[in-house]
């Protein structure tokens, strides 16, 4: 992104470089990639609710992607937010699994792909595991995506076909320094949860310390009292929360 002014008596030389590099073939792009990340959190906030009572979380993942665009991956974290609303429930864990198609045609990019969310434990009334499907497009620094559940909602009863929607903005301020701005909707249905709809809201910045990115981001939401646990925390509540995340 930066041009470099050089004297007068080096443009000879300079003619001939690409000249030079045209006639190496670049390097191929490998068929398969392995990526593994890890995140130490001061909270695991999802969609502006809080996941772990303002405690702090621990997160990892692991991800295959085929150069096609095919991928599959996993990823979990620590959790209470399950205990702290019911407390006959036994459940520290949640567990991610998902695979999908992404690519590009342009300037435009696709991700279209399905999302397990799976909570080992007992004692559950409603069951909390989720299936997500989702469709997202890019075009430059922004991304829209549309999630859809196939099943009721994380327990709330009735919310089958509930859809979350939201819109992100990555810019990139100055090299491996990035703006994240965000906004998204969650609409939960059911004539019992209907109450439970809400709107958050994300304004953050990150900066990539070669491969390990450090974020600072202030998250607010108009979520209900529905979102009150037992321990008496408003989960969706203004906060702001501090992230290291290290990619491998």
């Amino acid at each position: 992104m930066h041009k470099t002014i050089v004297a007068s008596a080096l443009i000879a030389a300079s003619v001939v470089l690409p000249t030079m590099a045209s006639a190496a073939d670049a390097a191929p792009a490998p068929e398969h990639t392995f990526t593994s990340n890890v995140t130490l959190a001061s909270e695991y906030i999802y969609r502006g609710i809080g996941q772990t009572n303002r405690k702090p979380a621990v997160q990892g993942g692991f991800d295959y992607a085929h150069s096609s665009g095919l991928y599959v991956g996993t990823w979990a974290s620590n959790v209470s937010w399950l205990t702290d609303g019911n407390s006959t429930v036994s459940n520290s864990l949640e567990m991610d699994f998902y695979g999908g198609f992404k690519n590009t045609v342009g300037d435009f990019g696709y991700d279209v792909g399905l999302l397990q969310y799976f909570y080992p434990g007992t004692g559950y009334t409603n069951n909390p595991n989720t299936l997500e499907g989702y469709i997202a497009g890019s075009y430059s620094f922004l991304t829209l995506k549309y999630s859809h559940s196939f099943s009721d909602l994380f327990g709330w009863v009735g919310s089958k076909n509930s859809g979350y929607l939201d819109l992100t903005a990555n810019y990139e301020l100055v090299p491996t320094v990035n703006l994240v701005a965000h906004v998204g909707r969650q609409k939960v249905n059911g004539e019992s949860s209907r109450a439970a709809s809400y709107t958050d809201y994300k304004l953050g910045v990150t900066k990539d310390f070669s491969g390990t990115v450090l974020g600072l981001s202030y998250i607010a939401t108009n979520a209900s009292d529905e979102y009150i646990n037992l321990l008496g925390k408003d989960m969706g509540k203004d906060r702001v929360v501090l992230s290291v995340t290290r990619s491998f």
